[in-house]
């Protein structure tokens, strides 16, 4: 019995080890105030708010994560200062972001990785098993290319431990539309994307309406909007 209880105790004490660690606020204010961040980044920190955005992904220290279509890499260099020297980064693209490498070469961040691959086939052989992943304001131009959502939604799942989530922060659409907004007004309906995340094992954990605001008639691309803030959803997905 005291053998069995022994091992027992070893077990959750290595489970406690291997497990992210908490994140406070005063971490994600570090992490936001992390040098690394350019000013362009903070200039855009009003209308994204990257504090409610680390917490709704539930950020924590030593996560392996993935920044799915990291463009010029705001989003992928906030989550490499948010899960410290003890986790890692992947910033895809679909060609290779000379954005992405002018930032690292002006602000090296050595646990953020450039990774160049298909949306279709997002994450590499030989990746470790994450703990999240995240589309940020980027699910709607996928729409817009040939890619094979249902195998990019497929291969992510895949990827992600049990209990790992997949957020998607975008430009809403009104209700109804569908996927008929993507390409003329750059936004796309939170519907159509619960629908497409949830065939390839999801489940929606939970919706925030910390970046939607009510006054957005949702009838113009959000860069014709004249400084006036536009309307987003966040969405978190869950692999049980």
């Amino acid at each position: 019995m005291h053998q069995r209880l022994a091992s027992l105790l070893l077990a959750c004490c290595a489970c406690a080890f291997n497990a992210p660690a908490f994140a406070s606020p005063d971490m994600y204010k570090a992490a936001i105030d992390h040098p690394a961040r350019t000013a362009d980044d903070r200039k855009g920190d009003a209308k994204r708010k990257p504090a409610e955005f680390l917490a709704f992904a539930k950020v924590r220290p030593g996560m392996k994560v993935l920044d799915v279509s990291a463009g010029a890499g705001a989003t992928s260099a906030l989550l490499a200062a948010a899960v410290g020297p003890s986790g890692e980064v992947w910033a895809q693209t679909p060609k290779a972001s000379p954005k992405l490498e002018a930032r690292l070469a002006a602000a090296p961040m050595a646990n953020l990785h450039p990774l160049v691959a298909p949306f279709d086939s997002p994450v590499p052989a030989g990746t470790p098993p994450l703990d999240l992943v995240t589309i940020n304001m980027n699910y709607h131009d996928i729409v817009n290319t040939p890619t094979d959502r249902a195998a990019m939604n497929k291969r992510l799942y895949d990827a992600l431990k049990p209990g790992g989530a997949l957020v998607v922060i975008d430009n809403a659409a009104k209700a109804g539309s569908g996927l008929t907004a993507t390409q003329t007004l750059h936004r796309i309906e939170d519907a159509a994307v619960i629908d497409e995340v949830t065939k390839a094992g999801f489940v929606l954990d939970a919706k925030s309406d910390y970046l939607h605001v009510a006054s957005d008639p949702r009838d113009q691309p959000f860069f014709k909007m004249e400084g006036k803030p536009d309307d987003k959803f966040a969405l978190r997905f869950v692999k049980k």
